[in-house]
């Protein structure tokens, strides 16, 4: 990978704020996935098991959608944005499903609530309040090292706001070796990003 195209990576409070505005961006995705399938899954009285699962695909569904429909905006096809997505959120989609879901099961007669009861609502809230903060180091560290939020910044100048420059080009082959480059970071050359 050239690191010369690289931007400086930020660190310290810089380094955190980051992570906590990642954090933030795949908790929205995730919280609107969580939530209706957990609505959809009590709804319809389905089994803990079929419910969580509904929750968990429909979070990643959100999650990446989040992240795909911005990228696409700076210029790159869908077929370019979805590897950054994946790159960028899958990580931090799997902690905070994994956190919030292990809440919603522990918390007693959470998962058998209705949707009525203060009990239902609440234990999600806190599931998703404790998924948030366990999360934040996760893309903290992430961004640290290039990986995470930090390829999805690539498409947009760093900046969630300026993304409709001129240097598309040059910004996708940014990117596009960010991404090439988490392929192989993980054991068996598959990422895990």
């Amino acid at each position: 990978m050239d690191h010369s195209m690289h931007t400086q990576r930020p660190s310290g409070r810089a380094l955190t704020r980051l992570a906590i505005s990642a954090t933030l961006h795949c908790l929205t995705g995730c919280a609107i996935g969580e939530v209706l399938g957990m609505v959809i899954g009590t709804a319809l009285g389905w089994s803990d098991v079929q419910t969580i699962a509904l929750a968990v695909g429909l979070a990643f569904v959100f999650g990446y959608a989040f992240t795909i429909g911005p990228v696409m905006r700076s210029g790159l096809s869908l077929r370019a944005a979805i590897p950054v997505a994946l790159a960028a959120d899958t990580l931090s989609i799997t902690v905070m499903e994994i956190v919030d879901n292990a809440i919603m099961l522990a918390v007693p007669g959470a998962m058998e609530a209705g949707l009525d009861s203060w009990l239902f609502w609440g234990a999600l809230a806190f599931a998703l309040a404790v998924a948030f903060v366990v999360t934040v180091p996760v893309n903290r560290w992430l961004i640290s090292r290039g990986k995470g939020h930090a390829v999805v910044h690539a498409h947009h100048g760093g900046d969630h706001g300026n993304g409709h420059g001129t240097d598309h080009a040059g910004r996708h082959q940014v990117g596009a070796q960010q991404v090439a480059g988490t392929r192989g970071d993980a054991p068996g050359g598959h990422s895990h990003h």
